[in-house]
């Protein structure tokens, strides 16, 4: 007769022994994605048998945690990044994706597979809303899955980036919004070398890929600002507008009036806008080449800059000023920018 069977496990190089009686155990409280050995020994009065063959199990991983600020969107994708949530290296991701709104609503309607880095750029149909969350995959399966992420493809969604914010600048926790309010706080302070040291600007993480994208701006009247778009590796020692890899729409306080500037390589062309905007629609258009600003209220043209875009550019704010700036993101192209 047997005594008693014991189970001995090895997780790190550490080893833990149960005692049981029968011919299996129950083993709780084992950490995800990671790597076991199991054997066992069985006791009766003579003494313990020799071990047996060892089995390797690895258990799954813990899921992945979605970034939401990380993430983008426009009509045809959705940019997803994750955090992987495990300590260990994991094999791949898994990300699952299900429309809103239709009678599948709830399942998966599609996978995407053998993700092997924490971001996936996914192809979606416009003027729809979908769940989409991740699982993380070793040689034990797959994890839970993700807290999900709704994402919209009404419009353009995008979050300004906190390592290229000058350090005059805050950030929204949402990422949608900028402030300038130390006045004692010059711009030329000293800057990390992401940020701006001439101008207290910021960059917006706009989806890349081609095809047209709209968001509006939302600024106050007493606020001096520049909005446009930059290569992601422009200058970061001159202006918004003041190099041939940057163009923005400016605004300025004069003793006399509110002037308008369209900057490209520092120049700008005479306009005179009488009516002042609160809220800019910026219509970037890859396939004509064109970079469009429009004073949302009044569906107002205001100027177009036309350029072949070698690159994928990414939106660009700055605040000559103390004021706020605010990004109104998922609102679907206007009729009128189509005709411009």
């Amino acid at each position: 007769l047997i005594d008693n069977i014991v189970n001995e496990i090895t997780e790190f190089g550490f080893v833990s022994v149960c005692k049981v009686n029968e011919t299996h155990c129950w083993v709780e409280d084992l950490h995800p994605n990671a790597q076991y050995e199991f054997w066992v020994t069985a006791t009766n009065t003579t003494g313990i048998s020799p071990a047996s063959e060892k089995a390797v199990y690895m258990t799954v991983p813990s899921p992945p945690v979605i970034r939401e600020r990380g993430c983008s969107s426009c009509p045809e994708a959705a940019l997803i990044r994750w955090e992987s949530g495990n300590t260990n290296p994991v094999e791949s991701y898994t990300v699952d994706l299900s429309e809103t709104g239709t009678d599948e609503e709830g399942g998966v309607t599609e996978s995407i597979v053998a993700v092997p880095t924490c971001e996936c750029l996914i192809q979606l149909q416009p003027g729809r809303q979908y769940l989409i969350s991740v699982r993380a995959v070793n040689i034990g399966g797959p994890s839970n899955k993700s807290e999900p992420i709704c994402i919209s493809t009404t419009g353009t969604v995008f979050h300004l980036l906190q390592d290229t914010a000058h350090p005059c600048l805050s950030l929204s926790e949402d990422g949608f919004s900028m402030f300038y309010g130390d006045e004692e706080l010059p711009i030329s302070t000293q800057c990390v070398v992401s940020s701006w040291p001439r101008c207290a600007a910021v960059l917006g993480d706009l989806i890349p890929v081609r095809g047209r994208r709209y968001w509006e701006v939302a600024v106050e009247e007493a606020t001096e600002y520049r909005i446009g778009v930059a290569y992601e590796d422009t200058q970061r020692n001159s202006y918004l507008g003041g190099t041939d890899s940057s163009w923005c729409m400016r605004h300025v306080l004069t003793p006399s009036r509110h002037k308008y500037e369209f900057l490209h390589g520092g120049w700008s062309p005479d306009v005179r806008i009488t009516v002042n905007p609160v809220r800019i629609g910026v219509s970037l258009d890859y396939a004509a080449g064109t970079l469009s600003f429009f004073n949302a209220d009044l569906k107002q043209h205001l100027h177009t800059f036309h350029c072949n875009f070698l690159d994928y550019v990414q939106p660009c704010f700055a605040l000559d000023n103390p004021g706020a700036l605010t990004v109104c993101n998922g609102v679907a192209t206007p009729w009128y920018v189509h005709s411009v």
